[in-house]
């Protein structure tokens, strides 16, 4: 095994925007500690996730690490489910990091399974477990919360650029005063506005 991959998704539960799948690979015996402090994404602040990111992207300029994100949009989410928007944008991403099956291992977290023709480990929890897996865990939620910050313009009547599309109170109140936009997620409506 000359590589290893770790494979993470965020942004399943928002209602609204994608939900984002990283797949980052890097040497073997990589060392992590270049990222001091690494952990799953949600454990860690705004500040910290940008730190990780940035110096990611460093590194992949140099051709140390390769990383890949693809998204799984709300209408495919409606229309397919989460779980085959999720598996979409998984294959999408390992695919985009051109890891050769022979050469990788991959690590995933949760209930996340890669095509079989790769060698792989799921493990639950692994976002803080496993580093490969907590890299793309931080790379992933930059990714998604960057492009929620990005859209937010476009709606700005939903404040995307504040919560990101998860469901806080004054997210839910924008939706029962405007309507769901292209953004939300209308099958995850149902649950705070029934006629959304």
């Amino acid at each position: 095994m000359d590589y290893i991959v770790g494979v993470d998704e965020v942004g399943r539960g928002p209602l609204a925007g994608p939900v984002a799948v990283c797949a980052a690979l890097a040497p073997a015996r990589f060392d992590f500690s270049v990222f001091p402090k690494l952990d799953d994404s949600k454990k860690l602040t705004e500040k910290r996730r940008e730190e990780i990111f940035n110096a990611a992207l460093a590194l992949q300029r140099e051709g140390v690490l390769r990383f890949a994100v693809q998204f799984g949009a709300p209408h495919t989410i409606d229309e397919a489910g989460i779980e085959h928007a999720v598996s979409s944008a998984l294959k999408g991403a390992i695919a985009n990091v051109k890891a050769a099956p022979s050469a990788v291992r991959v690590f995933l977290d949760g209930r996340l399974h890669a095509p079989e023709i790769y060698s792989q480990e799921t493990i639950v929890g692994g976002d803080g477990k496993v580093p490969i897996i907590s890299l793309a865990s931080v790379i992933a939620k930059v990714f998604r919360d960057r492009t929620m910050v990005d859209l937010a313009p476009h709606f700005p009547e939903y404040g995307f650029e504040q919560h990101k599309g998860y469901g806080t109170a004054a997210h839910i109140a924008a939706i029962k005063k405007h309507g769901p936009s292209a953004l939300h997620r209308k099958t995850f409506l149902s649950r705070i506005a029934p006629d959304a």
